[in-house]
């Protein structure tokens, strides 16, 4: 959620930043509504004062034994008056907040207005594989080699979903646990968290209301319940509705979860596959800093992430966002690319986020700085990382001539010291 003072200060700066996501507003309204409710919140407190005094007076008149049927009239009109401004309050309030929650977030100012054309690759790693023999792409690879059964799971499921079998699975598996493994060395929190979500994580996390279409719901639950999208929108709710210690600062999580979304696989070329489907593996990292060493987290999220890329030896680049491509709820977006050969296309498996004090907002997560003021934190994520396109990527970077491929050097102790996937005769 934004800053309201900063929308009530600097209306003009709020829009300016909003349309370089190509999100329209205007705070006519809304600032008609911020003056009427501080009125009213003026007006309600000098009646209470007023009620206060009268009601102070009643001892006094019964000990003066005076009539004080007047008196007791005219605080019962004061009541009424009282709850008449509380319920136009309350509308009012409401009606702010749901405008509030409707507005992403604001992106850093060194962003370039736009959405996918005016993202800027920063780095890349690696040259692109280059091949001597015509290539298979993942898809094949993984039938011919016995790593997944797309058929069974569309018997089991449906389309959007695949299964890992035998040394497929170990592979998926060798990720996740090399993932854990560099996350525990370098300090992070493994938390094991539920795979369904009440409506207030959705909320915090910034993909409610909005996005409310784009999670699985559980039917006729109540309260509302829905299976996580991202092991983010649980992570960030960790410290909703609470006041942290400086001491205790940062705070650094990461999760292994499965992730569900609707945002199926399409019959593209692109998207075949585990390239995109309604289930897949992710591990993500959040940390919880204060606002001046927001920067220094990104950039160690950053840092991370690539060392992951780099060990499994995969060529990628690093890109960084556009405003209109950044998601809702952050103010800044690297998104690391992995390079799939067989169609000549980079695919994120992973994307590192400041949300600056945007969910903080909106899930009051704060803290209590060194002069005893409470602030909000801030939160960034970032994938640590996807695994769906992660596989599909070694198996089309990792090819031989005949059909095998290489297992990167780091998991192979994952495998059992299986070094190779070989077709079997």
């Amino acid at each position: 959620m934004l800053d309201v003072e900063l929308i009530v200060s600097n209306p003009e700066y709020v829009k300016m930043s909003l349309l370089k996501r190509g999100f329209e507003v205007s705070f006519d309204q809304f600032l008609v509504l911020r003056e009427k409710r501080s009125e009213l919140i003026k007006r309600i407190e000098e009646v209470r004062a007023l009620r206060n005094k009268l009601s102070k007076s009643i001892g006094e008149y019964k000990r003066e034994k005076k009539d004080t049927t007047e008196l007791f009239e005219e605080i019962e009109k004061i009541k009424n008056a009282v709850e008449n401004d509380e319920v136009t309050l309350d509308k009012i309030e409401k009606e702010m907040n749901d405008f509030l929650l409707k507005l992403p977030n604001l992106p850093d100012e060194d962003l370039l207005s736009g959405e996918k054309e005016n993202n800027m690759v920063v780095c890349v790693f690696k040259d692109k594989p280059k091949f001597d023999f015509e290539i298979k792409d993942h898809v094949e690879l993984a039938t011919s080699l016995g790593l997944i059964d797309y058929e069974r799971a569309a018997k089991i499921s449906g389309r959007g979903t695949w299964i890992y079998t035998n040394l497929g699975a170990r592979l998926e598996w060798a990720l996740i646990n090399f993932f854990i493994d560099e996350h525990l060395k370098d300090g992070y929190e493994f938390m094991m968290l539920p795979n369904l979500l009440n409506y207030e994580s959705g909320l915090t996390a910034g993909q409610f209301p909005k996005f409310e279409e784009d999670v699985f719901w559980l039917k006729d639950e109540s309260p509302k319940k829905f299976l996580l999208p991202t092991a983010e929108t649980a992570l960030i709710n960790l410290h909703r509705n609470e006041i942290l210690d400086l001491k205790n600062l940062p705070r650094k999580y990461f999760s292994y979860t499965p992730c569900f979304r609707r945002e199926a696989g399409s019959y593209r070329s692109e998207e075949r596959g585990t390239i995109r489907g309604y289930q897949f593996n992710k591990v993500e990292m959040v940390q919880f800093t204060r606002p001046e060493d927001s920067d220094d987290a990104f950039l160690e999220l950053m840092v991370k992430a690539e060392t992951l890329m780099k060990k499994l030896g995969l060529h990628y680049q690093v890109s960084k966002l556009a405003a209109g491509d950044v998601s809702f709820a952050m103010a800044r977006t690297f998104d690391i690319e992995v390079w799939l050969p067989s169609i000549e296309i980079y695919k994120e498996v992973s994307s590192v986020s400041n949300s600056r004090s945007f969910q903080a907002r909106r899930g009051m997560i704060r803290y209590r700085n060194a002069e005893g003021k409470v602030e909000y934190l801030h939160t960034l994520n970032g994938s640590g990382l996807a695994t769906s396109r992660l596989l599909p990527a070694i198996l089309e970077q990792n090819q031989t001539k005949d059909g095998s491929v290489i297992i990167p050097e780091v998991l192979v102790p994952y495998m059992g010291g299986i070094k190779e996937l070989k077709v079997s005769k």
